[in-house]
């Protein structure tokens, strides 16, 4: 029986994951449960599961539980805890990917901006505190997966992106996009600031920074498909030319079981059986560059490296919460982006001190640009 804190338990991932978790209670207990502003529903998980720690990182000061930020730290530390499904949305989760590292912990990381913001400071982490780092996302799990483990034959990952719900819209109209139709994601079932990041490939962005660290690869050897289908969810090449790539129906379930139980497997038959002739056709393209410009956004931030993602990041989150807010036009997003990366004076990611300064002068910019008509 190994235990499990769930950070962000009330978020998408978080709740596939206790979907995972309820058909292996022979294998898992779940110690410790943070949450978000759902109130309502946080309860009605810790009535089921009766954690050993439960705490709201938002919500209402009336709440019996702890709250605020440091109970994802109290979560991701506690004693009885085996593995961290870091759920939290956003540079929120950072610090606490930090401290189960520090701890020992395996953290199956669904929090893909703790690799973007801090990826050096977050190995740093691991080696010193002994912890293991396991990717939930579906893309780096089925990089794991098909390399089992061993990264020195890698020459080249291809992650694939559904395309989105704008993928085969033309470009003054994917500028004027609305909320309710950013929200449309055609394949995957998510919250919204990655369902929108998943629109504006900002997510995408995000992954190839996540898999630079994961997998030591340059950016020279990582590349993006538009793959509406979205059953093939990478394919890796190898020196020699072979090529592998990991196949499903769209589902988180399967990688969050896989980082709970790497490198060994258990059955779980809640997830729906891959079929080919179900799958049908599949397709791939090339991803229209000069209407989703936040790609190229972060990958050029990713080449600049040290505190530059982090800008990349923060930038991002403020002119996604603009959107979705009604502040800003979907348009907006990428260019608010780009504005504060070209204002930014690239430095070394040389602390936490340093990674949390750009994060916050970020913000501060974004807010500036996205105030401005």
């Amino acid at each position: 029986m190994r235990g499990v804190a769930v950070l962000g338990s009330t978020g998408s991932v978080g709740r596939s994951t206790l979907a995972v978790l309820r058909r292996q209670r022979e294998h898992f207990r779940v110690v410790a449960l943070t949450g978000g502003r759902n109130v309502e529903e946080f309860e009605a998980q810790v009535a089921e599961w009766r954690p050993a720690y439960a705490g709201l990182a938002g919500g209402d000061a009336g709440s019996p539980y702890p709250r605020g930020s440091e109970v994802l730290l109290h979560a991701a530390t506690h004693p009885d805890v085996d593995v961290v499904v870091n759920a939290v949305v956003g540079a929120a989760g950072l610090e606490a990917t930090l401290a189960a590292l520090g701890a020992g912990k395996r953290v199956a990381l669904a929090n893909k901006e703790t690799l973007v913001m801090a990826g050096e400071l977050v190995a740093q982490a691991a080696c010193a505190g002994g912890g293991e780092l396991v990717p939930v996302d579906s893309e780096h799990s089925a990089v794991l997966q098909c390399v089992g483990g061993c990264t020195s034959g890698l020459a080249r990952l291809i992650l694939t992106c559904s395309g989105g719900p704008f993928r085969e819209w033309p470009a003054e109209q994917v500028r004027r996009a609305t909320v309710d139709e950013a929200l449309r994601h055609p394949t995957w079932q998510m919250g919204a600031k990655i369902t929108v990041d998943s629109a504006t490939l900002a997510n995408k962005a995000l992954e190839l920074i996540e898999a630079h660290h994961l997998f030591g690869l340059s950016y020279d050897a990582l590349e993006v498909v538009v793959h509406p289908q979205s059953v093939v969810h990478a394919f890796v090449e190898f020196r020699d030319g072979s090529v592998l790539a990991q196949v499903g129906f769209p589902t988180m379930e399967l990688p969050i079981l896989y980082a709970l139980t790497h490198p060994a497997r258990l059955p779980d038959t809640g997830v729906r059986r891959f079929d080919p002739v179900e799958a049908g056709p599949l397709t791939f393209e090339p991803v229209r560059t000069d209407v989703f410009r936040a790609l190229a956004a972060g990958i050029a931030a990713g080449r600049a490296g040290g505190i530059s993602p982090a800008v990349f990041n923060a930038a991002n989150e403020v002119a996604v919460a603009a959107f979705l807010e009604g502040r800003v036009p979907f348009g907006r997003i990428s260019e608010i982006v780009e504005r504060v990366l070209e204002d930014h004076t690239p430095a070394p990611a040389a602390s936490l001190a340093a990674v949390r300064e750009a994060d916050r002068w970020a913000r501060e910019r974004a807010r500036h640009h996205a105030s401005r008509t």
